[in-house]
């Protein structure tokens, strides 16, 4: 009975909604980027974005963490809510926003320093170690969990860029969730890398989610059907579809979906 309760826990926690968008329109200067799109994305899923290049997925993925804010020609409108707070509140710090909601990007960007500062970055900027020591601690968990460590451990004053393509991605990956954050975005993580590196990243993801919302925008649907619990197919600018990625992939409702699952568009 006790196994019972904590699986249904397990299932009702983990359809809770991490992120709810409501309306949301993006336009760069008079080019209309985003058409109202309303998602609820779930925490501890690995939610997938595909569609076409130039669907929007990747610009509506920025706007998760307030990224196109570096764009002066970028108008973001609607809701945003993360654990149903505002993220555009203008008492919002974006800085402190975005060690909530980490990014790793789609070539993988090691700093320019050793492994160890790629990963102790973050926590030393926003004060989450009080000593040397729990730094440590903080370098290593997230080395571990982005699975890096065993690779790292004895080279951690090295340089994080003479680390391969893949281990520089899982360095990102541990950069990112040094700051304890609780959602992971990843726009295209893989697509930089050779079919090895790109099992162990997706072997990562899968792991993740137990602790993360993850969001990851791919251009593979066979990565979206393979790591992803939800997926959302934007096409022109428009969330034409969102569900279960198994139905997405099967039984899609509308056309537009089908046509791009089937190869017909894209």
């Amino acid at each position: 009975m006790e196994d019972m309760y904590h699986a249904d826990r397990a299932m009702s926690t983990q359809q809770d909604t991490k992120i709810s968008a409501k309306g949301v329109q993006v336009y760069y200067a008079d080019n209309h980027a985003i058409k109202d799109v309303n998602v609820e994305i779930a925490d501890k899923t690995v939610t997938a974005f595909i569609g076409p290049s130039g669907c929007g997925k990747s610009t509506f993925l920025r706007c998760l963490n307030r990224m196109n804010d570096t764009i002066d020609t970028c108008r973001v409108e609607g809701d945003i809510l993360l654990d149903g707070e505002d993220i555009y509140d203008p008492k919002v710090d974006p800085v402190q926003l975005r060690a909530k909601v980490g990014m790793v990007f789609q070539k993988p960007n090691p700093f320019p320093k050793s492994i160890y500062d790629n990963v102790a970055y973050g926590p030393k900027i926003h004060g989450l170690a009080r000593n040397k020591a729990e730094l440590d601690e903080i370098v290593e968990k997230s080395l571990r969990k982005a699975a890096l460590w065993n690779e790292a451990k004895d080279r951690l004053n090295a340089p994080g860029t003479g680390l391969s393509g893949g281990q520089q991605q899982r360095l990102c990956i541990a950069r990112a969730i040094a700051t304890a954050p609780e959602v992971l975005l990843m726009d295209e993580p893989c697509s930089a890398l050779d079919p090895i590196a790109t099992a162990q990243v997706e072997e990562l993801i899968d792991e993740l989610r137990q602790s993360f919302s993850v969001v990851i925008v791919t251009h593979s649907m066979q990565q979206a059907a393979r790591v992803s619990q939800k997926t959302a197919f934007f096409h022109l600018g428009n969330l034409v579809e969102y569900d279960d990625t198994d139905k997405i992939f099967t039984n899609p409702e509308d056309s537009r979906t089908e046509s791009y699952i089937s190869g017909r568009i894209g």
